[in-house]
């Protein structure tokens, strides 16, 4: 796994050990960045259940003004805060070891541009992480907020929620949703 674009260009970034993180692949992180291209530059930016941070890095990368890397695991921090490192985004960066909800509500940004949510698949969190942002003052009708899942993933919950689903994208083996907060929700 690799910085694919942008300042960090061609890094390669490390990954805990052992099946609980699952790397975006590089072939779907670049289309994922393509489609969000011109949202990124100057953004504050969310990697939840970041893994090895790759995606948040790719971010900073690509111009982010700061990214927070939010994962509860000891293997997970460890990977991201050398991956930062490497990447000299220490400056730009907030890592957070606490469970998702925890850490969403001790960031005090005004606004945050982009969140992107990879939790385990099987942990079943989008509804409960959802349900979390949609009560936090830094999330408008302006945050893009993007769930990679399987593709067998539902998110008609969503709109009950106060979202509402603006495109989807899928690849072979799981897909993209984007989703935006309804304004006034």
């Amino acid at each position: 796994m690799r910085v694919i674009a942008g300042e960090a260009r061609s890094i390669p970034l490390i990954t805990p050990k052992g099946d609980d993180t699952r790397p975006t692949q590089d072939r779907i992180k670049e289309t994922l960045f393509n489609m969000i291209q011109m949202e990124v530059p100057g953004a504050v930016f969310i990697d939840l259940y970041a893994g090895s941070g790759g995606i948040g890095i790719e971010a900073l990368s690509r111009g982010a003004r700061h990214a927070y890397f939010i994962d509860r695991g000891g293997e997970p921090i460890k990977c991201i805060t050398a991956n930062v490192h490497k990447c000299h985004f220490d400056e730009k960066s907030t890592i957070i070891k606490k469970d998702a909800a925890m850490a969403l509500r001790s960031i005090h940004e005004k606004e945050v541009d982009i969140i992107f949510i990879d939790p385990p698949y099987e942990a079943d969190l989008y509804e409960h992480t959802l349900r979390t942002l949609a009560s936090l003052p830094y999330v408008s009708e302006y945050t893009t907020i993007i769930c990679e899942a399987s593709l067998e993933e539902d998110f008609s919950f969503a709109e009950g929620l106060g979202y509402e689903i603006k495109r989807e994208k899928t690849y072979k083996n799981n897909k993209h949703v984007f989703l935006k907060k309804v304004a006034n929700s």
